[in-house]
């Protein structure tokens, strides 16, 4: 475990003497600078294997000048051999004493965290997370192999007695391992979210192919190395790099036992048509949501304005979770607007690897390119830009993906923009006359995945909790309207559109659903 001495950063880290942070910091960027450019291979069979594919380059979204790491693409050939070394180490893995499966990935978390500070200036530079961020997501990683460990553990590997029929028959309730898996990892929380996802799987005993995201690669590659470094043995986990184009090919293959993804609904929802064909295999899915908070006159407004605030704009919007719309009552919405719109303006938008910059650029050109379109659709459906809606080119921002903080009003509340999810910094605002019209209106979208209110009155609170249809939910959070889950903390569960499994990441019931039951009887 971390020293208790030792700060922990997380998603609602607020105020504290960071100094020595930001000093640590400072010299992981320059660590992690100097190495900017070299070629990482595929880690396949604990081997390490060049590739032959077409080359990959990596670039920052802070400057795209700036080669950070290169790759090539998987062949199918590649891919195969990761299947193939993942499928022959199955059976010792899954078989292997769950203590000790345990202890190696808790080794994996203590070499997270020790290599936490390179990690997350690689995160940052790659992904354009701040530094908080940044930070956030690798402590979050450790903390999820570790609460997951403790699943395992606690429950003595899933394994229980059950009832008899009889005084001589003896039956125990086993989960075991289903086999293969493939782990497809987005960009946004590139090494909590692949930590966690792998996780799950390996501790569960299965072993694992992973594809991350093609924009993070080099995150990627630095969590083969640390499950390598950790002890994991040749073939349990196998790391490949690539597009969509051969994570495609991955999820085609007759060898996979389950597949675990976060990522869009869109492609979410192909995997869990399509995976299943002679009979039903696992598709563990975390798509997204379009998340709402709702403030009421009863409400703290600076801390209203402030969590919606954080949670619209942190991490440039590009979070399943982030508050994309926020609906006011009619009798608090100017004084709300005014708050909301005095903290926006006091965002800084820059490089995020360093320190004091809250907001970096988006992912990539398509992302600016669709944050400029959303805006002309905003404008053409009568909404009003209240604050922001440009793109940043000039100066510093010349080389990258840089956009404005962005607050459109005045959409009528049935309007598209109140329900596509957009992965970018736009919060759209609605006003409304009462509760039970915010609650009717946020469930209307397909997704359900987190949700927040701010009130000042119990009544309110208890309705909310109980008509909100979202599986991650949050009453008068300052420190992110709908945003921060932590493992062990706030279960991540989405419903409706957002999830597959009705069971989430962070929570206590995650690891069970990479085993399947099995029931033995002995008569003696």
């Amino acid at each position: 475990m971390a020293s208790k001495k030792q700060f922990k950063v997380t998603y609602s880290t607020m105020g504290a003497n960071l100094e020595k942070f930001h000093r640590d910091f400072d010299r992981a960027l320059e660590k992690v600078k100097a190495s900017f450019g070299k070629t990482y291979p595929h880690v396949i069979n604990n081997q390490e294997v060049a590739g032959s594919g077409a080359p990959i380059a990596t670039h920052s979204p802070i400057d795209v000048r700036l080669n950070l790491a290169n790759f090539h693409q998987a062949t199918v050939e590649e891919m195969q051999s990761a299947v193939a070394a993942a499928k022959q180490a199955f059976p010792a893995w899954g078989n292997m004493n769950y203590r000790k499966r345990a202890k190696l990935m808790r080794r994996a978390a203590k070499l997270i965290r020790e290599s936490k500070y390179v990690l997350g200036a690689i995160m940052s530079l790659e992904a354009g997370k701040s530094r908080f961020e940044a930070m956030g997501d690798a402590e979050e990683s450790a903390d999820l192999i570790d609460y997951y460990a403790e699943q395992l553990v606690s429950a003595k590997g899933f394994s229980q007695p059950l009832g008899r029929l009889s005084p001589n028959e003896r039956t125990r309730s086993v989960l075991r391992p289903y086999g293969v898996w493939a782990v497809i990892a987005p960009f946004n929380f590139p090494l909590a979210l692949s930590a966690g996802m792998s996780a799950g799987a390996l501790l569960g005993g299965n072993t694992v192919i992973f594809k991350p995201s093609r924009e993070t690669l080099w995150t990627g590659y630095m969590l083969a190395e640390i499950y390598r470094a950790a002890g994991l043995p040749e073939g349990v986990f196998n790391f490949i790099a690539g597009d969509r184009a051969i994570g495609s090919k991955l999820i085609e293959h007759p060898d996979l036992d389950g597949i675990v993804f976060t990522g869009s609904k869109s492609v979410g929802m192909q995997l869990f048509h399509n995976f299943s064909k002679d009979f039903i295999r696992p598709v563990l899915v975390e798509m997204g949501g379009k998340n709402p908070a709702i403030v009421m006159p009863s409400a703290d407004l600076e801390m209203a304005a402030e969590g919606v605030m954080r949670s619209a704009f942190g991490l440039q919007g590009q979070k399943c979770s982030a508050c994309s719309r926020v609906y006011v009552h009619e009798k608090v919405k100017e004084e709300f607007m005014k708050l909301l719109l005095e903290k926006t303006a006091k965002i800084t938008i820059g490089d995020p690897s360093q320190r004091d910059v809250y907001m970096g650029p988006v992912i990539h050109q398509r992302a600016r390119d669709k944050f400029l379109a959303t805006v002309e659709e905003a404008q053409k459906g009568g909404g009003k830009i209240v604050a922001g809606g440009n793109a940043l080119r000039e100066g510093e921002y010349a080389h990258g993906y840089f956009v404005q903080p962005t607050i459109i009003d005045g959409l009528p509340l049935d309007h598209p923009l109140f329900y596509e999810e957009l992965f970018l910094p736009i919060l759209t605002v609605g006003q409304v006359r009462s509760l039970a019209e915010a609650i009717q209106l946020s469930n209307k979208a397909e997704y359900g995945l987190t949700a927040c209110i701010f009130s000042g009155k119990k009544k309110e609170i208890q309705y909310f909790f109980e008509h909100i249809e979202a599986g991650v939910t949050y009453a008068n959070r300052r420190t992110g309207a709908t945003t921060g889950a932590w493992p062990g903390v706030n279960s991540f569960c989405g419903w409706k559109g957002s999830g597959g499994s009705g069971k989430g990441g962070c929570g206590p019931y995650y690891v069970q659903q990479f085993m399947r039951e099995q029931s033995r009887t002995l008569m003696k």
